[in-house]
């Protein structure tokens, strides 16, 4: 009889061990070397902390957002996601993410945080008085170049790299090939559909904005807009025919080095995935990253827009599951020079940025000094719409015919007619 009561009482003493286990789901975007880095630290953390048991999940980065508005349309978001800010956003104005909390942060309140980090990257995912979440990285573009195929042509790309578009223009119509009409090597080819982040800042350089300083009116300049779609309508088939939105996501084959690119827009990070994914290229030094170019006639030198991954907590989760998700961002966070060692991703920490390691890696002087002069990726709960809108007026001139000038008109209705929804 004893022992029966002590079996009994085990069996209580495990169910209650595996009832007060924190289930929590962490949703991200796919990076080869980043899942390496993450998998281990929620490793180490579950042995810390053995109540908590972490599922991990990764989504192409196109596919991340459609899956998360899906599954909070169904409330069955996940614990913790990050996406681009500018579709994590209307999350934060409609309150579907929890504030932080400082002290499972490691912080003793919100002001510390914002001490930690430069000023102004936690103004994206800063709303009337409270924050909303921690970047995993802050990214912008430049343009990194194969030099083996630079150099078979006689371009000295060291002491005369392209520094407009139209300059680039000319050096990637000198590298492409063609047979027929299809291209077999891009001597440039842009990072569709990225819209907000790449065409817009195009536009601004040649004194067009997408929406007023209120967020009223959208297409300020017209004639601005006019001039970059031209200018998208000679780069596309129907025009000098040097690449388009319909070819193979250019910087998914820049790493191969195949010979069917030879310019992207990437992040630094490609630098670290190039390393992992070429090393023999990687060692070659044959490639090099050179500053976002500014159109000929621009008005405003800006570059292309950045942009970031910010680790947010799902409002709706429990408070108890709220507490240890934002003790495990913690955790993964305080990892910050080996993100940036091993991934090449820029958490924006006074620490880092002021470090020997940070100073010393390749052509972070270059990403530092266009990120001095570019601006944040548009934050509106009409983003992801207005960015729609402008894939479709690019692709209607490069693919379709569709004349600039028409096509600012269709964007300018439609664009008007969404706003009218905020």
């Amino acid at each position: 009889m004893k022992l029966k009561g002590m079996f009994l009482v085990g069996i209580l003493l495990i169910c209650a061990v595996f009832a007060a286990t924190i289930e929590l789901t962490v949703w991200t975007h796919e990076d080869p070397n980043r899942t390496l880095l993450e998998e281990r630290y929620i490793e180490e953390f579950q042995k810390l902390y053995p109540e908590v048991s972490v599922k991990r999940v990764t989504y192409p980065s196109a596919k991340i957002k459609e899956t998360v508005l899906t599954a909070f349309s169904a409330g069955k978001g996940p614990d913790i996601f990050n996406m681009e800010v500018q579709d994590e956003y209307p999350y934060i104005v409609n309150r579907r993410v929890a504030p932080v909390n400082p002290a499972a942060l490691g912080y003793k309140n919100v002001e510390e945080i914002y001490a930690a980090y430069l000023e102004g990257t936690l103004d994206p995912v800063s709303y009337q008085g409270k924050l909303y979440g921690v970047p995993l990285e802050i990214t912008n573009w430049c343009i990194f170049v194969n030099t083996r195929y630079t150099k078979a042509l006689g371009l000295d790309f060291e002491n005369n790299y392209p520094k407009t578009w139209e300059e680039l223009m000319e050096v990637s119509d000198k590298l492409t090939l063609r047979n027929g009409e299809i291209i077999t090597r891009r001597g440039f080819d842009f990072r569709y559909p990225y819209y907000l982040t790449i065409f817009t800042p195009m536009v601004e350089q040649m004194g067009g904005y997408l929406l007023n300083k209120e967020g009223t009116e959208a297409i300020i300049n017209p004639q601005a807009w006019v001039e970059v779609l031209t200018f998208m309508k000679e780069w596309g088939p129907s025009g000098r025919n040097l690449g388009s939105p319909t070819y193979t996501a250019a910087r998914k084959n820049w790493n191969k080095d195949d010979g069917s690119i030879v310019m992207i827009e990437s992040g630094l990070y490609q630098i670290l995935r190039l390393k992992a994914e070429n090393p023999e290229l990687y060692e070659s030094k044959e490639w090099m990253v050179i500053p976002w170019p500014v159109f000929e006639n621009a008005v405003n030198h800006v570059k292309g827009n950045y942009y970031g991954h910010y680790y947010v907590v799902n409002a709706q989760s429990s408070p108890e599951k709220q507490e240890w998700a934002w003790k495990l961002i913690a955790y993964m966070l305080k990892h910050t020079g080996e993100y940036f060692e091993e991934v090449g991703l820029i958490q924006p920490t006074y620490e880092l940025m002021e470090s020997e390691v940070f100073k010393n890696f390749p052509y972070a002087n270059v990403f530092m000094e266009d990120m001095s002069q570019a601006g944040c990726v548009l934050l509106h709960q009409a983003g992801p719409r207005l960015e729609q809108l402008i894939r479709e007026a690019v692709e209607s001139v490069m693919l379709s015919g569709v004349t600039p000038e028409n096509a600012v008109k269709t964007l300018k209705a439609k664009a008007t007619e969404v706003l009218e929804d905020y």
